[in-house]
């Protein structure tokens, strides 16, 4: 996630300052001889003409109250509760895989057992062609009678739930995705169990949830929670999982989101050794650690390679989406017809059905032969594809362990030889940085799965490089495309909001006009028309929000210049009774408290007040002022300028023009 670091600082000299239109009327300028208010007021003080003018209190004048992070007491609670989803989404997890195995047994042996096996070993062939279209059916059958959300790879639905679910998970989806996967995969799918348990986990964690009262965002956190469990506890990968958390499913970098992620994922960690075991889930690279430069070179050409991969992949699966939403039958016959083209592929090159963790083994420990290289990438990325678009359930990432350590064995045939398996190692990190786009997790992945750390620069180059070429060239990956398809937008560009570093002594508007509690209402009416026909010279009318005052001086309420300017001016009312309790703000406020506060009270402008028993009124700050620190952010981000130049003589001088949107413009 990534934050541009910022400083409370002031308003860049070129922003426009606020727009006068913000005064009574835009069509009746003030006219040059307007009568003074006569209305007890504050000494006059002009609003800030420029952004860059001096504002109030900006001295080092420390602010208690803020700090880094804000931590609610009950992110202890939240944490808490992710031990118990954590152990429970291990145990899910390794029930998963059992069943996956189960199956598989099943399908291809003809024996009931829970031992490793792949449907490459089957004595009959034609198992291969019909036991995926099987699944097909059953799984089709599923989605309709049980639930049509357990369609897909599961990350897209999980996103969805989070972004506009509330994050709540169906229980019967908490039991029929899970099954419906072991089912996918055990019979023969190209698919792996990652994306049906990221969805598993996360349905743990929401149902939990779901029985508590917590908020929204505590949901989300432990639906999260869930999800990356479930992840860890597959691949014995918990940073990798709690990475995944964050750049793709938490939407924020924040402690009341990170802690619960990281509980859970630990605990599922801890909870998976006894269950499945703890050595790394492949091994044998063995990364010298020593590295020609040769190499690194040859790693942004791998990445390059991988991100092509990546985008193809990405286009494959779409295009049979798209092929299968044209069929003239109920999309519950579509899995079974992925089945068939599983089969087919089977048919042509066994070893690339199921998970194919083995398979993996061999590219990433260089006993690959090259005939299994080239069927890997080319029918297991045709299969796995073309099938996923049907809507059968399976997950993505180990189909792109595959293919991208089949990728990389085949650049090792022509790269130079660093170790067995390193071409594999890097590619793969590449295809996971260039399909996921989340390039961080896809490094810290393959570290995690192969502990070859020595691998870890080569990987970071190479994944990228993926990266890059892949947001340049596609703007949306394989797990965001489908939730473009159904209407969603989804940002994972993270950065520090700009109204929190934005304090409102920095953009307030000293208070120009107050008047007494005891003035009856006509009278003040009388005064702004009258200063409305006069062209308003003392600019009475520019400020909208007037604090009453009591006899002592003490703040009494406020009144809208809407409220008075169409009141009755032979109303006799005191002023002091029509007045309202304010909204307050305080100077050492940041702007996103201020925003929050505006939605909530649906106001558009705040008092600012003094802390302390008896406030006194500083200014005013509107809804125009927080759009000024968005200005400052457009303005940070798209200005260009050159600060030092050198002349010919070698002298640093600072210019006298700066540079904005290609033209030049006096300093």
């Amino acid at each position: 996630m990534s934050a541009r670091s910022r400083t409370h600082a002031p308003v860049p000299a070129d922003v426009p300052a606020d727009d006068p239109a913000d005064a009574l009327a835009a069509d009746h300028p003030p006219a040059p001889s307007a009568p003074a208010a006569s209305a007890p007021q504050t000494p006059h003080t002009a609003r800030h003409a420029h952004p860059t003018s001096p504002t109030r209190h900006l001295g080092p004048v420390k602010i208690p109250h803020l700090g880094d992070f804000h931590v609610p007491p009950r992110v202890v609670v939240i944490s808490l509760l992710a031990i118990p989803i954590g152990a429970v989404a291990a145990v899910v997890a390794a029930g998963l895989l059992k069943l996956i195995a189960l199956i598989t047994n099943l399908s291809f042996q003809g024996r009931f057992g829970f031992g490793s096996s792949a449907p490459a070993d089957t004595a009959h062939r034609w198992l291969l062609l019909m036991m995926p279209v099987v699944g097909g059916l059953v799984i089709g059958l599923m989605a309709r009678y049980g639930s049509e959300k357990i369609r897909g790879h599961g990350m897209p639905e999980a996103i969805e739930s989070i972004l506009v679910g509330g994050s709540r998970v169906q229980p019967r989806v908490a039991a029929l995705k899970p099954a419906s996967a072991a089912i996918s995969i055990g019979t023969g799918g190209p698919f792996g169990a990652e994306g049906p348990i990221i969805m598993t986990g996360g349905a743990v964690g929401s149902l939990i949830a779901q029985f508590l009262r917590v908020t929204t965002d505590e949901r989300k956190a432990l639906l999260v929670a869930g999800s990356a469990a479930g992840m860890a506890a597959t691949f014995n990968a918990p940073l990798a999982s709690i990475l995944l958390a964050v750049e793709l499913l938490l939407f924020e970098w924040r402690p009341r989101s990170y802690l619960p992620v990281a509980v859970a994922a630990v605990t599922a960690t801890l909870v998976r050794g006894p269950l499945l075991g703890t050595d790394p889930l492949f091994g044998g690279a063995h990364v010298p650690a020593h590295i020609a430069f040769s190499a690194y070179g040859l790693c942004i050409v791998a990445g390059a390679a991988a991100g092509l991969l990546a985008l193809g992949a990405t286009a494959l699966v779409y295009f049979s989406e798209d092929l299968f939403s044209r069929l003239r039958i109920h999309w519950m016959w579509w899995p079974a017809i992925g089945g068939a083209i599983i089969g087919v592929g089977g048919l042509v090159e066994p070893r690339t059905l199921g998970v194919g963790y083995d398979v993996i083994d061999a590219l990433l420990t260089g006993h690959a032969t090259v005939g299994l290289i080239v069927g890997v990438l080319v029918v297991k990325t045709l299969i796995w594809g073309l099938s996923l678009g049907s809507g059968t359930s399976g997950g993505v990432l180990a189909p792109m362990f595959m293919v991208g350590g089949a990728l990389g064995a085949a650049e090792a045939l022509v790269f130079p030889h660093v170790s067995p398996g390193f071409w594999a190692l890097v590619s793969l990190a590449g295809v996971l940085g260039g399909v996921m786009r989340s390039p961080l997790t896809g490094i810290v992945f393959c570290l995690e799965l192969t502990h070859e750390i020595n691998a870890m620069i080569p990987m970071v180059i190479t994944a990228s490089a993926a990266y890059l070429l892949s947001v340049i060239l596609l703007k949306r990956s394989v797990l965001t495309e489908k939730l473009a398809r159904r209407g969603l937008h989804l940002t994972r560009e993270y950065s520090v909001d700009p109204l929190e570093v934005h304090l409102v002594r920095q953009l307030e508007t000293p208070v120009a006009v107050t008047f007494r509690a005891d003035q009856p209402a006509g009278e003040i009416t009388a005064l702004l028309r009258a200063a409305h026909d006069g062209g308003d010279a003392d600019r009475l009318l520019a400020q909208r929000l007037y604090p009453v005052l009591d006899a002592d001086g003490g703040l009494a309420g406020v009144v809208t210049r809407g409220a008075l300017v169409h009141a009755d001016p032979a109303d006799a009312t005191p002023l002091g009774e029509l007045a309202c309790a304010p909204v307050v703000a305080h100077p050492d406020e940041t702007l996103r408290a201020l925003a929050n506060r505006m939605a909530h009270r649906e106001v558009t402008r705040l008092l600012v007040v003094t802390r302390g028993e008896r406030p006194e009124v500083e200014g005013i700050i509107s809804l125009r002022d927080l759009l000024t620190a968005r200005r400052i952010d457009h303005h940070e981000e798209h200005h260009a300028e050159r600060i030092l130049t050198l002349r010919p003589r070698g002298t640093i001088r600072v210019p006298s023009t700066t540079i904005a949107k290609g033209k030049k413009i006096s300093a």
